[in-house]
């Protein structure tokens, strides 16, 4: 008899969830139902040239509201930049926030609603440090990619750069979007490089929050959905960008997966991930996904059980295998999937294997090892790191022989 858990837990999210094709046209009236008269609307360039900033201006300003734009956000935003986005919301006599974008429009929203309402700048409000005491102001977030789950989370990343570190803001309600507003057919025109890199972070989202040491019933829950959307239609939305099926499923993956967070943080992938980001300026996603296999390869000792269900929602034959065979097959299942979907090595990301000790004493001290299924220190993130660089020479390999063969 499984011995039954005994630690409190508890699940809670404030965060209304709106989805739909075509829900972008309902932003305005979200908005306005939060009692928004002057938003401040975070997002990037990248949003900007491709015509989102505008066809997300013009809901809000059919229903009566005056936005306000901040299109200063970049990849895993840093402290000033935060910081900055709160002196203009101040200053601009902002109301609410609308984020739109992928993960670093919507965390460095939720930053800036937090230095907002509590002062200061964002790097006090590190997780562990002073407390997020009160709400956010209304924040609706769109995100335009599949990954992140940040429009459902209850944290941010931000960057430091002076320590090249990220960390994490929240873990409470208080930072919470208001309204999370998923309309898949913002997600279509992404690259096929976003895509794959975006899918693959809510696959780890999913697959870390089903194995982490603080898993519940609701959080497994969300959590297989997500992998058998994952391994349903990750491949088709990334071989055909246009497909609206994929889009759509992919965008319920990451909302799922970012529920399946709870409070709590994910594992040993996203402790390397999210160090490794302070330390080279890496794309999130693609990181995250080269890591994930090794980790998982290190991990499935842990919770045997669990890692063949993990193979079972990706939708592999497993009933007939032993639990420890059936395991190993969702392990070789994503790093097959790591190589269809073209995800970069890590060399190609911009490390190099001399890094791996400095890499390995970050992640051990991030506290996302806190949780991990299987105990792991500096030497073990060693050994995962070499896994995962091996891992990415035989990518080399194998690309250099198919382009010899064309």
């Amino acid at each position: 008899m499984a011995v039954l858990d005994t630690v409190l837990k508890a699940y809670q999210s404030p965060t209304r969830m709106v989805h739909a094709i075509g829900a972008l046209s309902a932003l305005g009236r979200e908005a306005a139902a939060l009692n928004m008269k002057r938003p401040l609307v975070v997002t990037d360039q990248g949003i900007v040239k491709a015509g989102l900033l505008d066809e997300a201006l013009k809901p809000l300003r059919a229903a009566g509201l005056d936005p306000v734009s901040y299109a200063e956000v970049r990849a895993n935003p840093g402290i000033a930049l935060v910081d900055a986005g709160a002196r203009y919301y101040q200053s601009e006599r902002c109301d609410g926030l609308v984020a739109i974008g992928g993960g670093s429009s919507i965390d460095a929203a939720k930053g800036i609603g937090v230095v907002v309402v509590h002062g200061g700048s964002i790097a006090q409000y590190e997780w562990g440090k002073d407390p997020i005491h009160s709400r956010i102001p209304p924040l609706v977030a769109v995100p335009t990619t599949a990954g992140t789950g940040s429009e459902v989370t209850l944290w941010a990343v931000i960057t430091d750069p002076d320590r090249k570190v990220k960390f994490n803001v929240g873990g409470t309600p208080n930072i919470a979007s208001w309204v999370a507003l998923v309309d898949p057919a913002l997600s279509v025109n992404l690259p096929a490089g976003v895509t794959a890199g975006t899918g693959m972070d809510a696959l780890t989202h999913a697959i870390e929050c089903y194995t982490m040491a603080y898993h519940q019933p609701f959080t497994d829950a969300v959590a297989l959905l997500a992998m058998e959307y994952c391994g349903r239609y990750l491949r088709v939305a990334y071989a055909q960008g246009h497909n609206l099926e994929a889009r759509y499923h992919m965008s319920m993956a990451a909302m799922l997966a970012g529920l399946a967070y709870g409070t709590d943080s994910a594992g040993a992938a996203h402790a390397m991930s999210q160090t490794a980001g302070g330390v080279h300026d890496a794309p999130h996603g693609a990181l995250t996904g080269r890591l994930l296999a090794p980790v998982m390869e290190y991990n499935y000792a842990g919770e045997p059980e669990r890692f063949a269900r993990i193979g079972q929602a990706l939708g592999l034959e497993v009933g007939s295998k032993p639990v420890w065979k059936a395991a190993e097959v969702g392990v070789e299942y994503v790093y097959q999937l790591t190589e269809d979907l073209d995800i970069p090595s890590l060399n190609e990301l911009g490390f190099s294997e001399d890094e791996i000790p400095l890499l390995a004493e970050k992640a051990a001290a991030d506290s996302q090892s806190i949780g991990n299924p299987r105990d792991v220190d500096a030497k073990n993130y060693e050994r995962i790191y070499a896994r995962a660089f091996e891992a990415g020479r035989h990518r080399k390999v194998a690309r250099a022989l198919a382009h010899a063969g064309s």
